[in-house]
């Protein structure tokens, strides 16, 4: 028996949840620290790239999932963790003025925490995704479970941006502590009985861990893929830990309005991913790889805009160029999910949540290198450049790299091999 569309649904909240619990500690709490604390972008910049180095455990959850591994206690148990872990984040922002040092050894418990939580769920979410969806559904359960997830970032960063103005550190911890225990419960109703109902087909996972993982790359496709995930995820990571910080240095946003400003972002990736859902099912317009293309070349330009926006601080032209950057990476992000999902089953059989894994780490060094690289040029930037040229700067080095990811992958996508988005029933 295979997951039904109602179940695809249900699993997909769980993404949701992470979007939501991971949008408060890249976005609202890492513009705090950088705006309100005055502290070195590199700081919550090398907070997230821990994060995201702890997720080098992706491929050892994948690897579970293969052997038929507890996925639903993972599921939960991660949620838990990174709800836990958020939590504790956002206590160690308040700590800061009065034991820096009581605050960093804290922030380095809380990030480890949140890199365990969403390496747990995310990857055992994405392994059950893969060996339980039928093939003609699989690209569709990713596009579903995609929007769920920028839907719930999107929803997150409008409502607490809404909410935090004016900010108070009080106010701070009871919305982080609403989100993260809110997002807990939604898990465990939304996965709760899914994974028992679903029979395997398929013989566990015997062999060991490092062949398993050695067969997986020797792979060309899967490893030219990986190749691709890191060049292309490091572009789209550069900007997550100084748009909000360049929103407040460079045209004055409160926290609210910053945290707003991640929403339309978020929304724009909703819709970007909506349109190419639509467009690639409905009107079978193009292939994955013209949309990954696409969207690189868009976001490329985007960068462009928002890099060009700077110098005259005007709040009315940043908002559409991030809106627009949203959009373009919406399309982007979709349509390399469902070439992923699809690959997933591609090369030696009992491999999918092997397979997840290593590009969910590929994912993750890239978004931790990319996060850091970003913050850590602006801050060497801002030694000589004002602050609009030294962001400038770094925003027109992200759109080079999306620019070499478009090339990248009209290489090795092959013309005719990725299928359709959403496959017909």
């Amino acid at each position: 028996m295979t997951l039904s569309w109602f179940q695809i649904v249900r699993l997909g909240l769980v993404q949701m949840c992470l979007g939501a619990i991971v949008v408060l500690t890249t976005s609202t709490l890492n513009r705090l620290m950088v705006v309100e604390l005055s502290l070195a972008a590199i700081l919550p910049g090398a907070l997230v790239a821990l994060h995201y180095g702890v997720q080098l455990t992706r491929p050892h959850w994948g690897y579970a999932s293969d052997r038929g591994g507890a996925r639903t206690r993972f599921m939960i148990g991660g949620m838990a963790v990174l709800g836990l872990g958020a939590f504790l984040a956002a206590l160690a922002v308040l700590l800061f003025p009065a034991s820096f040092a009581g605050a960093m050894a804290l922030s380095v418990l809380a990030y480890v925490m949140i890199g365990f939580g969403v390496g747990a769920s995310g990857t055992s979410l994405l392994a059950l995704l893969a060996t339980a969806t039928a093939e003609r559904r699989r690209a569709a359960a990713a596009t579903i479970t995609w929007l769920m997830m920028i839907l719930g970032i999107a929803l997150t960063a409008g409502v607490v941006g809404a909410m935090l103005d004016p900010y108070t550190p009080a106010l701070l911890m009871k919305i982080v502590g609403i989100v993260t225990l809110g997002a807990t419960l939604l898990t465990i109703l939304a996965v709760w009985g899914i994974e028992a109902s679903v029979v395997q087909e398929r013989q566990p996972e015997t062999a060991p861990f490092r062949e398993g993982l050695a067969q997986v790359w020797a792979e060309p496709r899967a490893r030219n893929f990986t190749l691709f995930v890191f060049l292309s995820m490091t572009a789209y990571f550069m900007q997550e830990l100084i748009l909000e910080p360049y929103a407040g240095l460079v045209f004055s946003f409160t926290p609210g309005q910053s945290t707003q400003l991640s929403g339309a972002q978020n929304g724009g990736v909703f819709l970007g991913m909506l349109a190419v859902g639509i467009a690639a099912t409905g009107l079978r317009i193009g292939q994955l790889r013209h949309w990954v293309i696409a969207g690189c070349l868009g976001s490329a330009l985007s960068l462009g805009a928002i890099s060009a926006v700077g110098p005259s601080a005007l709040p009315g032209l940043l908002v559409p160029a991030v809106v627009s950057l949203g959009l373009f990476n919406g399309m982007f992000a979709v349509a390399a999910i469902g070439s992923m999902m699809a690959m997933a089953g591609e090369g030696r059989a009992q491999r999918e949540g092997t397979r997840m894994g290593l590009w969910g780490a590929a994912q993750a060094i890239a978004a931790g290198f990319g996060g850091l690289t970003g913050a850590a040029a602006v801050d060497a930037l801002r030694f000589g450049l004002p602050d609009a040229q030294a962001f400038g700067v770094v925003f027109l080095c992200e759109a080079a790299l999306f620019v070499a990811a478009a090339i990248m992958a009209a290489k090795i996508m092959d013309r005719g091999r990725t299928p359709a988005l959403v496959p017909g029933e």
